[in-house]
């Protein structure tokens, strides 16, 4: 049997035939409020039990919105989370040092009041957002190889915001590069970006660090305008999108059953694996989401 990730839901799990395959791109969707983060905070946690490391948060949300991670992570598994300041890039030396490296999560943009599309800003305000992001890659990739070179094998991706169009997103266009040129990059051309000059005096230590990326799971949460869950379902994927690119889809949205408002999730998506399509109801407490025991 293909080893499985566990998601830290039993019941979703179970869904995914035993859960996520390591190695790919599971794409969450849905409308702010849903249980996204919470669902995303069980998987990272997850990562305690299953390979010795909780897995790391990576928040590109750019309008100031607060995602709770701190809060819900508290709450949920007692899990005070160590934030990497945004702005300060770790000293090449310092990669090796797991108490000065190894931190939970980055939050890398925290522009207050600015959505992240080219048709909400001028040409200058897009010149200096690209500038900014071309401006933190170095940071990124600090961020997620120290991480890895310690034993983290899952990430979480938040706060990608809804845009009529892909290309307009430089939220997006981080999430691409981070997904390509470090999360499916073998380890030592990922060291190669990071310490390009001094690869060579870091080598020995890049080999005795070595990880396989195969094994690294990403997660992206990523917020749709659309609410209720039929509406999730009938929505059309195009060639090329980020879901048509997904191993793995799970779509959380809200229900409604005469004045009665729900919540329920449903696996669109799991290339690789049988899985159960049901539509399954669950709720949101201070332990996180609780799904329903599917009879059928």
């Amino acid at each position: 049997m293909t080893h499985r990730i566990e998601t830290g839901i039993t019941q979703l799990d179970r869904m995914l035939g035993g859960g996520l395959l390591p190695g790919t791109l599971t794409v969450v969707m849905g409308a702010t409020g849903i249980g996204k983060t919470q669902l995303g905070l069980a998987f990272a946690n997850a990562g305690a039990a299953q390979e010795g490391e909780r897995g790391i948060l990576f928040d590109l949300t750019a309008r100031g919105d607060s995602q709770n991670h701190s809060e819900y992570a508290s709450r949920m598994f007692n899990w005070d989370l160590k934030e990497q300041p945004a702005g300060q890039k770790l000293l090449t030396d310092s990669i090796w040092d797991r108490g000065i490296t190894r931190r939970d999560c980055l939050h890398l943009f925290r522009y207050q009041g600015r959505r992240v599309t080219a048709s909400d800003m001028n040409s200058d305000q897009w010149r200096e957002w690209k500038y900014e992001q071309a401006r933190k890659l170095d940071q990124t990739i600090g961020f997620f190889y120290g991480n890895f070179v310690h034993g983290v094998r899952r990430c979480v991706m938040d706060g990608i915001e809804p845009t009529d169009r892909a290309a307009d997103s430089i939220q997006l266009e981080v999430f691409e590069y981070v997904y390509q040129q470090i999360l499916r990059k073998e380890h030592d051309w990922v060291a190669r970006d990071l310490f390009r000059a001094q690869f060579r005096e870091n080598a020995e230590k890049i080999h005795k660090h070595e990880y396989n990326h195969e094994q690294v799971a990403c997660l992206l949460l990523y917020t749709s305008h659309e609410v209720m869950l039929d509406d999730l379902i009938t929505r059309p994927i195009e060639s090329g999108d980020l879901l048509s690119n997904a191993n793995t889809i799970i779509l959380m949205g809200k229900t409604r059953e005469g004045n009665k408002i729900g919540r329920a999730l449903q696996v669109a998506k799991h290339r690789g694996s049988a899985c159960d399509e049901s539509i399954v109801p669950y709720t949101i407490d201070d332990q996180g989401l609780n799904l329903a025991t599917n009879e059928s």
